[in-house]
C-alpha cells in the first residue's frame, strides 16, 4: 500500500511538472514579440555603468504594467518580487518556503555601433555590445510568463536588474544593499556569441575568469625629438613592456593554465617633436586558478621594472585591482539547469561550451549562494551574428531570446518546487 501511494504521488508530481512546462511553453510563445520589442527598445537606448537612469525607468514601467512590486535600493537598477500563490509558497511567519534570485545586468559599453540595424543605438559612442539589452528583455519575458502562473510557484522569485556590471561594481553594490538576504539559490543567463543559436550551455565548474585591472606608469627623460641620445624615451619603454608582458602567459605560466594579459590603453607624450618623458598603460588580467591569479601582480611588476631599466627608464605597477572572482557554477544547480533546458526546450537545446576568460561580476553572487550562469547561444552566421562580445558589429539571433526567457521561468518553477 505504501509503495502504491508513493508511486501515485510520484506520478502526480511528474504530471504537475509536465503541466507547468506546457504552460511556460504556451505563455513563452505568446510573449516572444514582447521580448523582442523590449530588446530593441533597450538596444536603442543604451546607458553606461551607473548612468542607467532611463533604463531603470523603462524597466519600472514594464513591472508596473505587470503589477509586480519592486524596490530601488540604489540610484539605478531595481529589485522586483514575484510572490508565489501555491498553497505552500509561504510559511506561517510570512517568509517564503524558498527564494530564488534571478539577475539581469542592464548597463552598456562605450562603443560606437556599426551594425546598421534599424534599431541601432541612438546615443553616440554608447552601445549594448555585450547583450545586456537581451538580458533585460529575457528577464522581463520570464517575469511576464511567471506572473501568469504564480500558482506554480512554491516560493518567491527575487528579480534583480543590476547596474554597473561592465565596471565590476554592480553586484557588490546590490549585495551590500541586501539582495541576497534570505536567498536560497541564484540563476543568471548571458547571451553568448561563441555558442550556437538554439543551444544553451550550463556546465558545472569554472565558466568565466577572475578579472583584474592594472596600470603601469613609466618615467623616462624628455628631450628634443632630434636628440634621442640625450633622453630616455618613455613611449619606447612602454611599448617594450606591452610586448614583454605577453611572455607571462607563454613563459611564466604552465601551458595548462588558461590566462590572458591584455593592454588596452597606452598613453604618452606631449608633442610630436619631443621625446616623451612619461607614459602609462592600462590593461586587464584574466585567470582561472588561484595560483595564476596570485602570481600576476608580481610578474607584471617584475617585467615592467626590468624592461624599463634596460632602456634607461623606470616603471612602476601603480594600480592592481581585483575586480571580481571567477564564475563557478554549482554542480547541483548546473544539473537542475540542464534538466530545465531538456524539459522546456528539448534535449537538442543542451549546448556544450568550454567556458571563457571573459569576466562577470555574477561571480560575487555565486561566491555566496549556490547557483548557475547559463550561456544562451546566439551564434548564427546566416544572420551575421558571429561577432564577439564588445564588437561594434555585435549582433544576436533574436529568436533565442524567448528561449532564454522560458528557461529562466522553468528553472524558477523547478527550483521553488524542490
Amino acid at each position: 500500500m505504501a509503495g502504491e501511494q508513493a508511486r501515485t504521488a510520484s506520478e502526480s508530481q511528474a504530471q504537475g511538472t509536465a503541466d507547468a512546462t506546457a504552460r511556460i511553453q504556451e505563455l513563452g510563445r505568446a510573449a516572444e514579440p514582447y521580448v523582442i520589442a523590449q530588446r530593441r527598445y533597450f538596444h536603442q537606448h543604451p546607458e553606461l555603468s551607473l548612468q542607467e537612469v532611463g533604463t531603470t525607468e523603462a524597466i519600472a514601467r514594464e513591472l508596473d504594467a505587470m503589477r509586480i512590486p519592486y524596490e530601488r535600493p540604489l540610484d539605478t537598477g531595481l529589485v522586483a518580487t514575484l510572490a508565489g500563490t501555491a498553497p505552500d509558497a509561504y510559511r506561517e511567519d510570512g517568509s517564503p518556503r524558498r527564494r530564488l534570485l534571478i539577475r539581469a545586468d542592464i548597463d552598456a559599453l562605450a562603443v560606437t555601433e556599426r551594425t546598421g540595424v534599424p534599431f541601432a543605438s541612438e546615443r553616440a559612442g554608447v552601445m549594448h555590445a555585450c547583450g545586456h539589452d537581451c538580458h533585460i528583455a529575457m528577464q522581463l519575458g520570464a517575469l511576464r510568463v511567471l506572473a501568469q502562473m504564480t500558482d506554480e510557484l512554491h516560493g518567491e522569485v527575487r528579480a534583480v536588474f543590476q547596474p554597473s556590471e561592465e565596471n565590476g561594481q554592480g553586484a557588490r553594490m546590490m549585495i551590500d544593499a541586501g539582495v541576497l538576504d534570505g536567498v536560497d539559490g541564484a540563476y543568471a543567463a548571458h547571451i553568448w556569441s561563441e555558442v550556437d543559436a538554439g543551444t544553451i550551455s550550463c556546465e558545472a565548474g569554472p565558466r568565466m575568469a577572475n578579472t583584474d585591472w592594472f596600470r603601469v606608469d613609466v618615467r623616462g627623460t624628455s628631450c628634443h625629438g632630434a636628440m634621442p641620445q640625450r633622453g630616455a624615451d618613455a613611449i619606447v619603454a612602454a611599448a617594450e613592456i606591452v610586448n614583454n608582458l605577453q611572455t607571462i602567459v607563454s613563459r611564466d605560466l604552465s601551458p595548462y593554465e588558461p590566462a590572458v594579459v591584455t593592454v588596452g590603453e597606452l598613453h604618452g607624450g606631449t608633442a610630436r617633436n619631443v621625446i616623451a618623458g612619461t607614459a602609462y598603460l592600462t590593461g586587464t588580467v584574466r585567470t582561472y586558478s588561484d595560483t595564476a591569479h596570485e602570481a600576476m601582480p608580481k610578474l607584471i611588476a617584475r617585467i615592467a621594472q626590468h624592461t624599463a631599466a634596460a632602456l634607461g627608464a623606470e616603471a612602476e605597477l601603480t594600480d592592481y585591482t581585483v575586480a571580481h572572482g571567477a564564475v563557478v557554477n554549482d554542480e547541483a544547480a548546473s544539473a537542475r539547469c540542464r534538466r530545465a533546458i531538456e524539459r522546456v526546450l528539448g534535449p537538442e537545446a543542451v549546448g556544450c561550451y568550454r567556458g571563457t576568460l571573459s569576466g562577470e561580476d555574477f561571480s560575487e553572487v555565486l561566491r555566496r549562494v549556490p547557483g548557475v550562469l547559463a550561456f544562451v547561444g546566439t551564434r548564427n552566421p546566416a544572420l551575421g551574428a558571429t561577432f564577439a562580445q564588445h564588437s561594434c558589429f555585435y549582433r544576436v539571433d533574436e529568436s533565442v531570446l524567448v528561449k532564454g526567457a522560458m528557461l529562466a521561468a522553468q528553472y524558477a518553477v523547478d527550483f521553488l518546487a524542490e
